[in-house]
């Protein structure tokens, strides 16, 4: 990923590589605000409509391994424009849906395609900018902000949109940003092809795999957790997850080299981040729901809402964790961040039916943005520092993609959990504040768990973000002796 020729259009580049960040996360956050309207217009039910969030992740997920290795074989440049092709077809195919079932498809294929964009950024702005400690450390800062820029706009920007327009629009958008930075492409470095096979097998299997858990556990308050249905789902799951990994083991080419795992700190990390987004996402969604089915806030409203808690994550993130890393290290902050995380969910599960935003949501969601702001860069900067430069790109397929599977299961589980609890009972308002404020609750306890975990298991360190830099500049200088 080092190289000895600084490219002189980087910067440029790097703006490439941050709007895509910016976009990908945008869309797990943009229709957040836009869930009640969609319910209605397409016919989701209540327990159903969790799957316009967990299609994308799933295919986001399941598909980000795939999306390294075409990365590698193929060229990054490459696979980076496909990704954002198949984006713009995901985004057409969402705004036009007339069913939840096209819907569906709509949100998967967009997952897909954001599936190729993140590794392929990710080896692109190494490539960039791995000749030099200071300005990857600059470009990692620059370009992780993007994350809490793009959850920000899209929150805005959906309530904007669903408010004043109609929902399709918030899919819409994505067409002519699409465009531009396929148009841009020409300014990030082109790659050759390598040799290699393409381990289809094991993506089909770990993407399955993950499909058919979240469904298990979605559809399992109708059917009974221990109807033979449910059983033979997970059942099912563990097989296929199984599979992918005996896979891994005797391909020549896997999309995750179980070796992999040696690297110091990667597994706990990867932990983290998992219940980080089992967590986090899961409040994010019945927050929204809350707000509208609940308080009664219209689209905009609702963005307008959250807006003071994307804010303060942005800002933290971008001003405050990454001093707060270079003084600690990694697991100080993750333990701490996400006991914060859950002293905000618990704040947030005793929401009332007659409760009011100033009262119920803003201090708990400030709270809980703290939280999330000071463990989620730490976390994945700690489950990359300990590989080596040439598999930070796999390293950071594989915590996102811990991320993402975290996320897309905790949300199931606790959509089942809050729809036992009342939250299916819509116009009944004491029985869905009783069902979101057991899934905050719910929530809590992940988060906790997380804190616990981090605490007890993950060795101290210098801060990550200099040890990436060390290895990156150690391999520059091998190169250019």
């Amino acid at each position: 990923m080092s190289t000895s020729t600084v490219n002189p259009r980087r910067w440029w580049a790097l703006g490439v590589l941050a709007t895509a960040q910016f976009m990908v996360i945008m869309d797990t956050s943009i229709i957040g605000v836009a869930l009640p309207q969609m319910q209605r217009d397409l016919g989701f039910t209540q327990g159903d409509l969790s799957w316009v969030f967990n299609a994308y992740v799933i295919a986001f997920g399941g598909l980000l391994l795939l999306g390294g290795r075409l990365s590698d074989l193929l060229g990054a440049r490459r696979v980076f424009a496909a990704g954002w092709v198949v984006l713009t077809v995901g985004s057409v195919v969402a705004a036009a849906a007339g069913s939840a079932s096209v819907e569906i498809v709509g949100r998967a294929v967009q997952g897909a395609g954001g599936a190729l964009i993140a590794p392929a950024s990710m080896t692109l702005l190494m490539m960039l900018f791995g000749h030099s400690p200071n300005e990857l450390g600059k470009a990692l800062a620059l370009y992780g902000a993007a994350a809490p820029a793009g959850g920000t706009a899209g929150v805005f920007l959906g309530g904007v949109f669903t408010q004043w327009a109609s929902w399709p629009w918030i899919f819409v958008i994505y067409i002519p940003i699409g465009l531009s930075t396929l148009a841009a492409t020409g300014l990030l470095p082109a790659v050759g092809r390598r040799r290699g096979g393409i381990d289809l097998l094991g993506a089909a299997a770990v993407t399955a795999g993950l499909a058919l858990a979240v469904f298990a556990v979605v559809r399992a308050p109708e059917v009974g957790w221990g109807s033979t249905q449910t059983l033979l789902e997970l059942g099912g799951a563990a097989v296929l997850l199984t599979l992918f990994l005996v896979i891994q083991k005797a391909s020549k080419a896997p999309l995750m080299p179980l070796s992999i795992w040696r690297t110091p700190g990667l597994g706990i990390s990867n932990a983290a981040m998992a219940l980080l987004g089992a967590a986090w996402i899961p409040m994010w969604y019945f927050l929204n729901l809350y707000l509208q089915q609940v308080l009664g806030y219209g689209a905009f409203a609702s963005g307008a809402a959250l807006l003071p808690m994307t804010a303060l994550l942005m800002l933290f993130m971008t001003t405050l964790t990454g001093r707060l890393l270079g003084r600690f290290g990694a697991k100080p902050l993750i333990a701490t961040g996400l006991l914060v995380l859950a002293a905000g969910l618990v704040w947030l599960s005793a929401v009332e039916p007659t409760g009011t935003f100033l009262v119920d949501v803003l201090p708990a969601s400030l709270v809980a943005a703290t939280g999330m702001s000071l463990a989620y860069i730490p976390a994945l900067m700690s489950a990359m520092a300990g590989a080596p430069p040439e598999q930070a790109g796999l390293a950071s397929g594989i915590v996102n993609t811990t991320y993402q599977v975290g996320s897309a299961l905790g949300l199931a589980a606790l959509t089942a959990l809050a729809a036992s609890q009342g939250a299916d009972r819509l116009g009944d308002l004491p029985a869905l504040t009783e069902g979101f404020g057991s899934a905050f609750l719910a929530a809590a306890a992940i988060a906790a768990a997380g804190a616990l975990a981090t605490a007890l298991l993950m060795k101290g360190s210098k801060p990550p973000a200099t040890a990436a830099a060390q290895k990156s500049a150690a391999e520059t200088e091998r190169v250019n002796s």
